[in-house]
């Protein structure tokens, strides 16, 4: 299985002949990005009740996204009878003849007159359910080629946007990697600094024990330990990997670890003492919503 988009276009048609009637059918499905499966349909009224068995056959092969099929049948046996009332049209002309010569009005035109309700009358054909039953296991064989074909259009989309995802990801995890270098040095730069802003406050007087300046150099340095937060951004950035290389369903799993990583990046961003490290989170966040928004699309 591959990794698949939720957005793709399938079609599919073909022409059968039941019963002596010939049918010409055609299905067109369309899939856009949504949290869970979602099955739409038009269809011709005689067909309508088909919705739940076509929308099962969907199932098998798409497990996110909205679905939107359109099935035309056309044939020339079933085209509609279009009768017009004439006695009802008949009297609405005489009586508004009547009233535009007492009112002084203008006559209205035939199409107007045609627009009133119950002046056109259309005969629906119908065909007995025997009919009915074989063409519908037509169409369902031709929309499982339908299914498949919008399948492959997803997956043709989802290969590009996994190569996309990938791409951000190395730049995640080199962002991340660079975070590391230069917390390792945060130790050493606290220490140095919180001599410096001794000396510059309490000037060459300043009579602060080893043991006490070892005691705040400890303290400043856990405050600002983001070792935590990036041995777990490490650990995410492998399981997404992980996924993108199962090509399997991974959207929903992505979208997860998405959040968990803009979580520890927030978190590194406010325990972090240095500029440094706070500019190289910023642009974590900013790669990992990048990174987000490919997922969204992902099934």
């Amino acid at each position: 299985m591959n990794i698949s988009s939720m957005t793709g276009f399938g079609r599919s048609s073909g022409h059968c002949e039941i019963d002596e009637i010939a049918f010409d059918w055609a299905f067109e499905a369309k899939s856009v990005n949504a949290k869970n499966f979602d099955f739409k349909m038009r269809a011709p009224q005689m067909l309508e009740n088909m919705s739940g068995e076509l929308k099962t056959i969907a199932q098998k092969y798409f497990e996110r996204g909205t679905v939107n099929v359109n099935l035309d049948v056309k044939t020339e046996q079933s085209a509609d009878n279009v009768k017009i009332n004439n006695e009802l049209l008949a009297k609405l002309m005489e009586t508004s003849k009547e009233f535009c010569k007492n009112g002084n009005l203008q006559m209205p035109t035939m199409g107007e007159l045609l627009n009133v309700n119950g002046v056109i009358e259309i005969e629906r054909r119908t065909f007995d359910e025997d009919t009915l039953v074989k063409l519908g296991n037509e169409l369902k064989e031709g929309f499982e080629k339908c299914c498949a074909e919008l399948q492959v259009d997803r997956q043709r989309e989802g290969e590009k946007i996994a190569k996309a995802l990938s791409v951000l990801l190395q730049k995640i995890k080199s962002i991340v990697e660079q975070i590391i270098a230069k917390a390792d040095k945060m130790p050493e730069q606290i220490a140095e600094k919180l001599k410096q802003q001794i000396a510059e406050y309490l000037g060459e007087n300043a009579d602060v024990s080893e043991e006490r300046l070892a005691q705040e150099i400890v303290f400043l340095v856990n405050r600002a330990d983001i070792r935590e937060e990036t041995d777990r951004l490490q650990a995410h950035i492998k399981t997404a990997e992980q996924l993108l290389q199962s090509g399997q369903s991974v959207g929903r799993r992505l979208d997860f670890l998405c959040q968990e990583l803009n979580r520890e990046a927030n978190t590194t961003c406010s325990k972090a003492a240095d500029v440094e490290i706070i500019n190289c989170g910023m642009e974590l966040k900013a790669t990992i919503e990048q990174f987000r928004e490919q997922v969204q699309n992902m099934e």
